[in-house]
């Protein structure tokens, strides 16, 4: 049983509550989080520095490579695209913390695009339905086939990081954010469940638990205030 937190954007505040609350009715359950907790929202630099303190797992989205290349790879798309995409927020939130930027950059680097636990397959963007074209027949009873193309299509607009394509089926429970709902949606033609439900512009942020590719719980916090005015 894991518990997986949806899209942060920043919103620290909201971020404790809902780590709290997790804890509180799961006591000592593994926590991950679909990235995108940085940029839009008030509060990255503390909402990263928590996830790193609390030992989250954590897949990175977009806005965390964004951030990543800005200072790694300046020339590169990814860096460009940042400045129109959250970043005054993000390096705001540094300026009394400079000497965190090349260590969080640092761990960023080193996180792993998805995670295939026992429970659900966890990414940003999720998988795209266009990659069945380039898999075998039978990959779904070996998902360890889906590596080199997730890794190597990293940068794509169909890759985990920017995928807004109907997710592929993967004949196993997939956790997804990147995609902005009022509410959590299961999609279930393609057995995936997407978890972002806005939490920078004032909804809520929302955590599944999962228990062997079964949601068992929802549970979500309104968006304090704070974090994003």
């Amino acid at each position: 049983m894991i518990a997986v937190i949806g899209d942060i954007h920043g919103c620290y505040y909201t971020l404790v509550e809902l780590y709290e609350k997790i804890i509180k009715k799961y006591p000592n359950i593994k926590i991950y989080s679909v990235g995108d907790f940085i940029d839009r929202g008030n509060h990255s630099c503390d909402a990263l520095e928590f996830i790193i303190q609390k030992k989250i797992e954590f897949t990175p989205g977009n806005h965390e490579y964004m951030f990543y290349n800005f200072f790694k790879d300046p020339s590169s798309v990814f860096a460009r695209s940042w400045v129109f995409n959250g970043s005054e927020a993000t390096l705001e939130s540094y300026e009394d913390h400079e000497e965190k930027v090349f260590e969080h950059i640092e761990v960023i680097r080193k996180a792993p695009f998805y995670y295939n636990t026992p429970d659900c397959f966890i990414s940003h963007a999720g998988v795209s339905k266009e990659y069945e074209h380039f898999l075998p027949k039978n990959f779904r009873s070996d998902l360890s086939t889906l590596h080199d193309l997730i890794t190597n299509d990293y940068r794509s607009d169909r890759g985990v990081l920017w995928c807004r394509d109907e997710p592929l089926n993967l004949g196993k429970l997939q956790i997804i954010g990147h995609t902005k709902h009022q509410e959590i949606i299961l999609d279930e033609d393609n057995n995936a469940v997407y978890i972002d439900t806005g939490a920078y512009v004032g909804n809520k942020l929302s955590a599944v638990i999962v228990d062997k590719e079964q949601i068992i719980d929802v549970i979500d916090v309104k968006t304090h205030l704070n974090d994003i005015i």
